[in-house]
């Protein structure tokens, strides 16, 4: 079985000449917006291996000449390739670290010494235990070290470093707020190892890598400074999907700024970015080649330009004259097509059919322009949720007009959630269990005995960073069920239409989930298989290359590909992509727009609000302070105010939909 597929989905054919030019000529063409010279894979592998042979030449080099080598790592994400593909080199080609010192940019702060969590732990899980470093090579920020001691024993740590002959290579990621190591924005050139009070982002992010829970993340962390990164003989910054592509194309195309602290490596004289597709996504040459160079014109990017143009004028699209196009780096689509009313008509129908009020297929009409057919109908639909709330957050309105259209719906919640319930909401509702075993005398009754155990050892003996205990997961577990279970019943579901999978790949009681099994696809396999479906909506965030929504849909399509080339499934079945909370589909790639009345979005936030645990209390919020029905209400209306302003039909909300074909 194919475990993941999702990265093999190209939602967008970008010229391999964009990426990978031909010649210097060509490079200094397209990436001269860029001013931090940058590497682009067309997957995370592919650049995190052309810096890890940079780096395991600069060992081999640095050996040859009897020197020590001193890489510089990070404990976010984006490094992990790196490591991966240094591993493989030490294990497949021998490559040694005997001469290699390791530098940790940054550490929590305080930490007890050995402590199970934090930069240090991840980085040697992750890398350093592979490999054959020394152990006295490794050099951490003073973490465990009294307050008093800090500026002290900061510049100690920067006179080792010295002391070793200063960094070599230092491997950077970058955070939501475009920081490199702890430095936020604000931060000055001229700054050094030193403790730093961490912003609500930084812990957001630790709580989302390696802390159960924002609270357990410490207030602080020891970092080096943008003066320790910018004396590294080179730096390389490294960021994979779309969800890093703002920070990016900030960092790499806008001005230098200590708003945006990893802009300060254009004043590296040997920087360098890595990435794959999505994160460069929206650089210049990727987003919008036609101000670099000549372009391969498809229908997306065709969409993408003249959406781009609309925005630019404040026009709506069939108000777009030759003129704007020629004064807009457009000239070629007039060439092409004659006029730009030619251009503007064939976008403004391409878009205008994207949008239906059917989104099973409207029944006994013609369905030539329309996203979904018309017939079968009533149509058998799965509506896949990652999380216990994903359908009603992401698709709610749909899911709701799917069930009032006469569907046959099913909603299937992939993971129990569980991880994402708060201590406090257990607690509630053993509460709750004590004062109803009171009232009928039945105190004595074992279930109440194991809730009232749970709620003692949570509020009195639970340690932030352990494990979550079995018992405690099942209670969490059952608390995100009960509310999606509700929340099915009140878009119209019954109960034997609502499904839990429970796949074993999230049940491992830490933030940190195990990989995407033969047996997790198993599970999904048989349940598409019993279900037969002409529709299968999933969540397509390919956003982020390490959360739990990519490793449901690998899940998914890893089914899909076992049986793509059955009857029922080449012939009859359509699968459809959503996004999560955070973000709409690009509007060149949306395939289907279902829009929504006031009334439809109120009965939408309705069916979010059902999910009391992951309103004001939940744990993993994000960096964004809005809750999960104001993000998703304002994604929605977003969209449909960009329909609008382009010049289309107006409406109160929008949700979108891209469809999925199956990779061979």
């Amino acid at each position: 079985m194919r475990t993941n597929l999702s990265s093999l989905i190209k939602l967008s054919e970008v010229p391999v000449r964009y990426y990978r030019p031909a010649n210097a000529i060509e490079e200094a063409v397209l990436t001269r917006f860029e001013k931090i010279p940058t590497t682009i894979g067309e997957h995370d592998f592919e650049a995190a291996q052309a810096l890890a042979h940079q780096i395991a030449e600069e060992i081999k080099a640095a050996q040859d000449a009897g020197h020590k080598y001193l890489l510089g790592l990070s404990g976010g994400e984006s490094p992990v390739a790196v490591y991966k593909a240094l591993i493989e080199l030490h294990k497949r080609e021998g490559l040694s670290f005997v001469n290699v010192v390791a530098v940790l940019g940054y550490e929590y702060y305080p930490l007890s010494a050995n402590a199970a969590v934090g930069c240090l732990a991840k980085v040697k899980n992750e890398f350093l235990d592979h490999i054959d470093i020394k152990p006295e090579h490794i050099l951490v920020p003073p973490a465990t070290c009294s307050v008093e001691a800090v500026s002290a024993e900061c510049a100690a740590f920067e006179r080792k470093i010295a002391e070793f002959g200063g960094i070599d290579h230092f491997i950077l990621g970058i955070s939501s707020s475009s920081a490199i190591g702890f430095n936020p924005p604000g931060t000055t050139p001229n700054t050094y190892t030193r403790l730093v009070a961490l912003d609500a982002t930084a812990r957001k992010e630790a709580a989302k890598s390696m802390f159960h829970h924002v609270d357990a993340v410490p207030r602080n962390a020891i970092s080096v400074g943008l003066g320790t990164i910018l004396a590294a003989k080179k730096a390389s910054l490294v960021a994979w999907g779309d969800v890093k592509a703002k920070q990016i194309a900030l960092a790499v195309e806008g001005r230098m700024t200590d708003a945006i602290p990893a802009s300060i490596l254009q004043n590296h004289p040997h920087a360098r970015v890595y990435l794959d597709l999505g994160a460069a996504s929206l650089l210049t040459r990727i987003n919008h080649p036609w101000l670099v160079t000549t372009c391969e014109w498809n229908n997306k990017l065709i969409r993408r330009a003249i959406v781009w143009l609309c925005e630019v004028t404040g026009l709506p699209i069939l108000k777009l004259t030759n003129k704007h196009y020629t004064d807009n780096g457009l000239g070629e689509l007039i060439t092409e097509f004659g006029s730009a009313y030619a251009v503007n008509i064939k976008v403004f129908n391409d878009i205008q059919h994207t949008i239906t009020g059917w989104p099973g297929g409207k029944p006994n009409a013609d369905d030539s322009n329309r996203p979904e057919r018309a017939n079968p109908y009533p149509k058998r639909v799965i509506v896949f949720s990652p999380h216990p709330d994903d359908d009603v957050i992401s698709m709610g309105g749909t899911y709701h007009r799917l069930v009032e259209q006469g569907h046959d719906v099913h909603v299937a919640y992939q993971t129990s959630g569980n991880i994402a319930v708060g201590d406090e909401e257990v607690i509630r509702y053993a509460l709750f269990l004590r004062d109803i075993a009171k009232k009928y005398g039945v105190e004595n009754d074992p279930i109440l005995q194991k809730a009232e155990e749970i709620r003692e050892f949570l509020q009195h003996h639970k340690n932030e960073n352990d494990p979550e205990r079995e018992d405690v997961r099942f209670f969490k577990g059952t608390i995100r069920r009960e509310e999606a279970r509700t929340g099915s019943y009140y878009v119209g579901l019954p109960d034997d239409h609502i499904h839990f999978l429970d796949l074993p790949f999230y049940e491992t009681g830490t933030v940190k989930k195990s990989d995407l099994s033969e047996v997790d696809i198993k599970i999904v396999k048989e349940f598409i298989e019993s279900i037969k479906p002409h529709e299968i909506f999933v969540a397509g965030d390919l956003a982020d290359p390490h959360g739990t929504h990519k490793v449901c849909l690998d899940a998914i399509l890893g089914a899909i590909d076992t049986f793509k080339d059955e009857p029922w499934y080449a012939e009859d079945c359509r699968v459809w992509m959503y996004r999560g909370a955070w973000a709409e589909w690009e509007i060149e790639h949306i395939e289907m727009a279902v829009p929504m009345s006031p009334e439809e979005l109120r009965f939408k936030r309705n069916s979010i609000l059902k999910h009391q645990s992951q309103m004001e209390a939940a744990p993993f919020l994000g960096d964004d302070e809005r809750l999960f029905w104001q993000r998703s209400e304002d994604r929605n209306k977003g969209l449909a105010e960009l329909y609008a302003s382009l010049g289309l039909a107006s409406y109160e909300a929008i949700e979108a939909f891209v469809q999925y074909r199956t990779v061979r």
